[in-house]
Formats: structure tokens, sequence, C-alpha cells
């Protein structure tokens, strides 16, 4: 009788023991993990200030850094990340109906102003006539540059073009204003460095990359409505998935929002759309 109890006794134990591991197992397979691509700054560092948050909403966060802006999108579009951050609106857009990308944005972050820098003048109204403007290679930035230099009196997008789509053909250009548009957004620094033009129009998180203070160092900057908002963008159909709406709902969080604000002092300007 004492064999058959402590046979039915260890049967029962080594039940409880596989029913826990079993739970175990469960568990970890709860657990989702997301691969987001980012620029390594500020996305990639808002994303690392996200992880532990995500972590304990069950999602774990693998960041992948790129330096351009080509990269991350053929990445999503290939299935090697799940979600992208890193652009915004007018260049995704721009990116989707040139290489046919089948993408959607799940969920607007913030917006980063683009700054005007110069290592020769203090000040626009010291600019000459005939003055050498840098910009970006990415035509999806040049509509947005000339906005800038517009707000700034410089320029004049003619009337009937669409001031997102402008080119330097669609202006009208009384100082008559050289304008160098080869240079790689990543290298913009580097250009301004060298002082390869009278002025450089600089993406915020390539200046920062580069060490720049864009309060402090761009002689003139965008104001903070720009509809230039930054992104989490993803494969369509993939923007309801739980641990997307997740991380987009972090990074709408206050304690994200606090962060941003905090640490980038207005270089950064967060949006809780």
């Amino acid at each position: 009788m004492k064999k058959v109890l402590l046979s039915v006794m260890m049967a029962a134990s080594m039940f409880s023991l596989a029913a826990c591991g079993g739970g175990s197992s469960t568990a970890k397979k709860e657990e989702t993990k997301l691969v987001v691509g980012a620029s390594n700054v500020p996305h990639a560092e808002i994303l690392e200030k996200a992880k532990p948050i995500l972590a304990k909403e069950g999602v774990d966060l693998e960041i992948q850094t790129f330096q351009d802006y080509v990269l991350p999108n053929k990445a999503l579009a290939q299935k090697q990340i799940d979600a992208n951050y890193f652009q915004h609106i007018p260049y995704l857009e721009s990116q989707m109906k040139s290489e046919g990308y089948k993408f959607e944005v799940a969920g607007k972050i913030h917006i980063e102003p683009i700054g005007i820098y110069s290592k020769k003048y203090k000040s626009l109204k010291d600019l000459p006539d005939g003055a050498t403007v840098v910009m970006s290679n990415s035509v999806a930035d040049h509509g947005r540059a000339l906005q800038l230099l517009q707000a700034q009196g410089l320029v004049k997008i003619k009337d009937g073009v669409d001031p997102v789509k402008a080119t330097v053909k669609d202006i009208e250009n009384p100082h008559n204003l050289k304008f160098k548009t080869d240079v790689e957004a990543a290298l913009l620094p580097k250009a301004y460095e060298n002082k390869e033009g009278d002025v450089v129009l600089i993406n915020t998180n390539y200046a920062i990359d580069a060490g720049l203070n864009p309060m402090k160092d761009s002689i003139a900057r965008e104001g903070d409505k720009s509809p230039y908002v930054n992104v989490v963008a993803v494969r369509q159909g993939d923007k309801d998935k739980p641990a997307i709406k997740k991380l987009v709902e972090v990074l709408h969080s206050k304690e994200i929002q606090d962060f941003i604000k905090e640490k980038y002092k207005g270089a950064v300007v967060p949006v809780s759309e």
C-alpha cells in the first residue's frame, strides 16, 4: 500500500513539474520580438528609452540602426525588420511612389525642425546675392528646404506649385542663389565643416549625430508646426498588430514625450497623434 501511495505521489509531483515547465514555455512564447530599423539619432535613442517599458508589456524590442535613408525601407520591404522609424511623411510617400513599396503609417511620433547652418555668416541678413546654398540630394527634402528659405524671405515658390513637391526650378530667385543639391543627407554636416557652401540645410538627426546643437548652432530653422512629421512605418496590414500598437502607445506616452523634450531641448518636438 505504501509503495502504491509513493508511486502516486511521485507521479503527481512529476505532473506538477511538467505543468510548471509548460507554463514557463508558454510565457516565453507570449513575449513578442519586434525588430525596428532606425537612424542613430534621435530615433534609436528614443527607442532605447522605450525598450524597457515595452519589455514590461511583453515586447522584446530589437533596434537596428542605419546611416542612410534608403536601406531602412528596403529592409522593411524585404521583411528583415518589422517596422522602421527614421523618415517623415513626404519622404515615405515619395519612396512608396518611386519604389512601389506597400507601406502605411502606424503612428506619428515627432518633428525634427530642419536648420540652416553657416561657417561664414552669423545671420541670413548678411548672406550676399549669389550665395551658394547646399541641400540634400533627396528630392523629397527640396520642397521642405525651399519652404524654409521662403519663410526667411530668400526665395518664393511660384504660385500654383505644391510646396511639398517644389524644386529649385519652381522658385522665384531674386537673390540669384546658387543651389548645390548633390550631397547625401548624412554628409551635410561634413559639407558644413568643410565650408562647401555659404549656408547648408541640415536635417536635425544628422546635425545632432555630428555634435551640432540645432538650437544654438543654426542661424535659422523651421517652426514647430512643420508638416514633416517623423513616423513609425510598417508594411500594409501590420499597423494593427498588437506589438506595433504597443510600440506607438509607448512612444506617445508621457514618459517618452518628456524624455524627448528634456534631452533635445526643442531640436526634436514630440507629437501625440
